[in-house]
């Protein structure tokens, strides 16, 4: 099922072709909770600080217009890029910092579909649960969903490691980045309620 992404204004657009989902699950880790709070976004979440994800390979996403808009920043110098719409700071997607790794993190925020075609898709945001312990309130795994998503994610990524890197949205034809990452300070991190600093960083 290949179906529309784009921005909340509409200046980035695309399209997803979600056969190429590897599960489907919500994230409650605090560096995506204050990725939400950063991009000034905290609606995307759900009421226990949830954000509704499709871990998926990259060669499945296009970028149709708007690509001028795209933008990328990493909480860390070496934490994850996540890429989102500039013009109004949509979440597109968070990628590993190497483009040889078949994966993307799609933010189900950016889909323009029905909920039940992503679900029938890529399956209900129930069906992995990531990082619960940060959950703002109670949450409850679905029992294996973990190591059941984490072995799908993990067979998908080793076999595509085994070919040639796939098509990105966000690198070029010459394997670079498209963008250069804005990368916050500790501080920025910390007055965001991220993941503490295990070394003092060197962000600055």
């Amino acid at each position: 099922m290949v179906v529309a992404m784009r921005c909340g204004c509409g200046n980035v657009r695309g399209e997803v072709a979600l056969a190429r989902a590897y599960t489907r699950g919500t994230c409650y880790c605090r560096d995506c909770q204050a990725y939400a709070r950063w991009l000034g976004r905290a609606e995307l979440m759900d009421a226990c600080g949830g954000s509704d994800i499709v871990p998926m390979s990259p060669a499945g996403v296009r970028i149709t217009a708007g690509l001028q808009h795209v933008a990328c920043m990493s909480l860390s110098g070496k934490g994850t890029l996540r890429w989102y719409a500039a013009c109004c700071r949509t979440p597109l997607g968070n990628t590993p910092r190497s483009a040889k790794l078949a994966y993307l993190g799609l933010p189900v925020a950016c889909l323009d579909a029905a909920a039940d075609d992503v679900d029938r898709a890529a399956g209900r945001r129930d069906r992995l649960v990531l990082n619960a312990g940060s959950a703002t309130c109670e949450v409850r795994p679905t029992p294996f969903a973990f190591l059941l998503g984490g072995v799908a994610i993990f067979a998908h990524v080793v076999a595509a490691r085994l070919r040639a890197p796939p098509p990105s949205p966000f690198v070029d034809g010459a394997g670079r980045r498209l963008r250069i990452p804005v990368v916050l300070t500790a501080a920025e991190r910390d007055a965001l309620g991220a993941n503490p600093s295990r070394r003092p960083s060197v962000d600055n």
